[in-house]
């Protein structure tokens, strides 16, 4: 599928910002299944934006500005081409070992109820004679998404952890994301959450914020994406952008300023297939 990009970040300061220092994870990376066509980062302010990658290899473009600076604008825009490879990802960077992945964070400590729902997916699956880790993870994103629900006007923020979300059941696909991932490693199953864009089946191309799903390793097979909150394994509308443990370690931006009183944050991402869909999805969710 070739599936076209823009996502724009505009911060707007109450007072002029006397500088702003920002580290983008904007650009996606070429691995089986996924080719950049075509990406360019473009930023308002006239200053230089240097490109490295992280410890995770993603791809980061970093810049500091003087002010004054009273609205800063991120564009970041390209086309990619996808293809479905039934959830699997191969060809990336790997930097580390799977075990790495089973480290806990902030966003993803598995409390005792998430832990406790964890066992249960687990043992629903055996009981089935489904007891591989494979067959495991696909019980716990069926009953992560029966149990909680989609709210795009849900209170959480990108500041709310796993376990903050389940007692909510309720919440966005990064919330989704870090429930995945901390009832995965609780299991001690390593987990990894990934941002990126899905091209949604029902023609809604403009969306409020970027997507996310969850990558767990599985023995003979590697990495595998699992996107909670739509119900099923990634496919071709999936573009893959970034790594991390959790949402912090894969935020499409990040940075700080100095002055600039408060702070008003508007995102708009687009998504759209100009050659029409390839596959059809279950769920639609962004």
């Amino acid at each position: 599928m070739r599936i076209q990009v823009s996502h724009e970040t505009i911060y707007r300061y109450g007072q002029p910002a006397r500088g702003v220092i920002q580290t983008l994870r904007l650009t996606p990376r070429n691995h089986e299944g996924q080719y950049v066509v075509d990406w360019r980062i473009d930023v308002s302010e006239n200053c230089q934006v240097d490109q490295h990658e992280d410890a995770f290899g993603n791809v980061t473009h970093v810049f500091d500005c003087d002010g004054p600076v009273s609205e800063l604008r991120i564009l970041a825009e390209g086309e990619v081409e996808t293809q479905d490879l039934n959830g699997v990802v191969r060809g990336m960077i790997e930097r580390f070992p799977p075990s790495l992945y089973l480290r806990e964070t902030a966003l993803t400590h598995a409390d005792p109820a998430i832990c406790d729902f964890a066992r249960e997916a687990q043992v629903a699956a055996q009981a089935a004679g489904e007891g591989s880790p494979l067959a495991v993870l696909h019980r716990l994103l069926e009953r992560i998404h029966d149990t909680v629900e989609y709210d795009e006007k849900s209170p959480t923020t990108s500041a709310t952890t796993a376990a903050e979300a389940f007692a909510l059941r309720r919440g966005v696909c990064q919330d989704f994301t870090h429930i995945f991932i901390a009832a995965a490693r609780s299991l001690a199953i390593p987990a990894r959450y990934i941002g990126g864009h899905f091209f949604r089946a029902d023609g809604a191309v403009l969306q409020e914020a970027a997507h996310a799903w969850a990558e767990a390793f599985v023995p003979d097979l590697g990495w595998v994406a699992f996107d909670a909150a739509n119900c099923i394994c990634a496919t071709d509308a999936h573009v893959r952008v970034a790594v991390g443990l959790d949402y912090l370690g894969a935020a499409p931006t990040r940075g700080a300023r100095y002055g600039g009183g408060e702070e008003a944050l508007d995102v708009t991402v687009r998504v759209s297939c100009p050659f029409g869909a390839s596959q059809s999805q279950s769920q639609s969710q962004s």
